[in-house]
């Protein structure tokens, strides 16, 4: 009975334990996860912004944006394909400010709500585009890095 009884409780703690250590600090670690993915996006955003960003991910995360897409699977190539995909609008904003919200951390979890401004010049059209809007993304944290960003905005 009492194998039995330690094994259960072993289960829970292992279920519970949180993904980062004890040493991790969700409120700097939230800081500076907002503040690398401003840079990245900055009219002068560099390889090095975006590397820096990139750091903070784990090398198979997942992305998902939803309505967009709801696909949230995570994939050894997940760091990689975003260095890829956000390497192809490197500096393409014109105009680039984003203002943070509010943040909070929970359980292996950091929810982080911010307001957007930008402005880009369209490819094909070559007319600008403006957006204003807010987001809200929720980092799913293992092992002090981005697992699976979740991000909402309209």
């Amino acid at each position: 009975m009492k194998i039995v009884a330690t094994f259960w409780i072993a289960i829970v703690q292992s279920l519970t334990a949180p993904a980062y250590a004890a040493d991790f600090d969700a409120d700097r670690f939230a800081q500076r996860y907002f503040d690398a993915w401003v840079m990245s996006q900055s009219p002068e955003a560099t390889r090095q912004n975006l590397e820096r960003y990139l750091a903070l991910l784990a090398d198979d995360v997942g992305h998902q944006h939803l309505p967009y897409d709801p696909d949230d699977s995570r994939i050894p190539t997940g760091k990689q394909d975003m260095r890829d995909g956000m390497g192809r609008y490197l500096g393409a904003h014109t105009q680039h400010e984003a203002n943070l919200i509010s943040y909070m951390a929970g359980h292996d979890v950091i929810v982080i709500h911010y307001s957007t401004l930008s402005k880009d010049i369209h490819p094909q059209t070559h007319e600008e585009i403006a957006q204003d809007y807010l987001t809200v993304e929720v980092l799913e944290i293992e092992d002090g890095k981005v697992a699976m960003i979740r991000k909402y905005s309209p």
